[in-house]
């Protein structure tokens, strides 16, 4: 019923627990989980504004912090990889720059997922209620059905 899965993740406790449910639906067909996570486009302009302000070129720093922020959240994503492939499902990991709904809903669509399992909130809980939720916005223009885990 639900052969491929995208499985949006910010790493935080309510991701991992959207994770023990992505590993229960094995047993609904699932054959396949895409593991997307989304850095978020204006925690990486602050960045580079303040890389102008030290006086480092920017196009040196996007590149130095954007590969550091990469390799990290690609070697979380990993752990997981190995979690999912432990019980036999495949998967992969794609890792974004972007608004976060936007890109879920985007790969969603070139992935041609038939699901997406996310958490309620993220590490962001605050800021969520401030300019909105991700989670909200994936609900409200996902074409296909959306598992929202609390």
């Amino acid at each position: 019923m639900f052969r491929k899965i995208l499985y949006p993740t910010d790493f935080s406790r309510n991701a991992k627990k959207a994770l023990e449910y992505v590993k229960r639906l094995k047993d609904s067909g699932t054959e396949e989980v895409v593991i997307l996570h989304v850095i978020h486009e204006y925690g990486l302009d602050s960045v580079l504004e303040g890389c102008e302000w030290a006086g480092i070129d920017r196009e040196k720093c996007k590149e130095d912090v954007l590969g550091d922020i990469v390799k990290d959240k690609e070697s979380k994503a990993r752990e997981i990889l190995k979690e999912i492939e432990e019980i036999g499902i495949k998967g992969k990991i794609r890792i974004e720059i972007g608004n976060p709904a936007s890109k879920i809903l985007e790969v969603s669509g070139e992935e041609n997922a038939s699901l997406i399992v996310m958490g309620a909130h993220g590490e962001r809980e605050i800021l969520e209620l401030l300019i909105g939720s991700v989670t909200e916005k994936v609900i409200r223009h996902s074409k296909i059905p959306v598992l929202v885990v609390r």
